[in-house]
């Protein structure tokens, strides 16, 4: 497996990641609400799915991303909705007055939350098969070994994004009190619940 690679893969995946959008602003609100361990699982469920999408475009699974991308009128409708009432529930929800246990249940809700909100932007298949193009490393068949170091590099490098944002966050969870977390929870809903009207908005039908 081509280590240079790999790198590409995962400069690619932390580059992808980084912007904050609906998960970096939820992945924020988990760590200052909930602490940095639903902070990563939340951003893991992105980079799981951000994999996913790498995979499709790595391996040149053509049919799969045509499918993705003709339903993409449903998957953006789903997407914007399911942004719409996380916001609301957000931004109405009261923060605990201790920090939350990290029990299997809760992580795993978490993940699952980020990662389905993830696969309903199917654009994003477009965006990993416009960049492996761009640099020449797109894969049509045959070559499974190297779009396989390629994904693995795109999800260590998406996973190390939501890693350092969970972490550095952390950092000042401390600083809130129960009255901080309330406003925390306000606009991060806000946002959220923004994004998914915008979503909405966008639409053509």
């Amino acid at each position: 497996m081509d280590v240079g690679l790999i790198l590409t893969g995962l400069i690619i995946g932390f580059s992808i990641a980084a912007p904050v959008g609906p998960i970096g602003v939820l992945c924020i609100r988990r760590t200052l609400a909930q602490g940095r361990s639903f902070g990563l699982v939340s951003g893991l469920g992105a980079a799981t799915a951000d994999a996913i999408y790498a995979c499709i475009a790595g391996f040149g699974l053509t049919f799969i991303s045509s499918i993705l991308v003709g339903q993409q009128l449903w998957l953006r409708i789903l997407g914007g909705l399911f942004l719409c009432c996380l916001g609301i529930r957000t931004f109405r929800s009261e923060p605990a007055e201790s920090s939350v246990a990290a029990t299997g249940k809760g992580l795993a809700a978490a993940y699952v939350s980020t990662f389905l909100l993830t696969l309903t932007n199917p654009m994003t298949v477009i965006s990993f098969a416009a960049v492996f193009a761009g640099l020449g490393i797109a894969t049509e068949g045959g070559d499974y070994v190297s779009a396989g170091g390629l994904v693995l590099g795109v999800f260590v490098g998406s996973g190390l994004w939501w890693f350092a944002l969970a972490g550095g966050v952390g950092l000042f969870r401390g600083s809130f009190n129960v009255k901080g977390l309330r406003w925390v929870n306000r606009i991060a809903g806000a946002i959220i619940a923004g994004f998914g009207f915008f979503a909405l908005l966008s639409l053509k039908l």
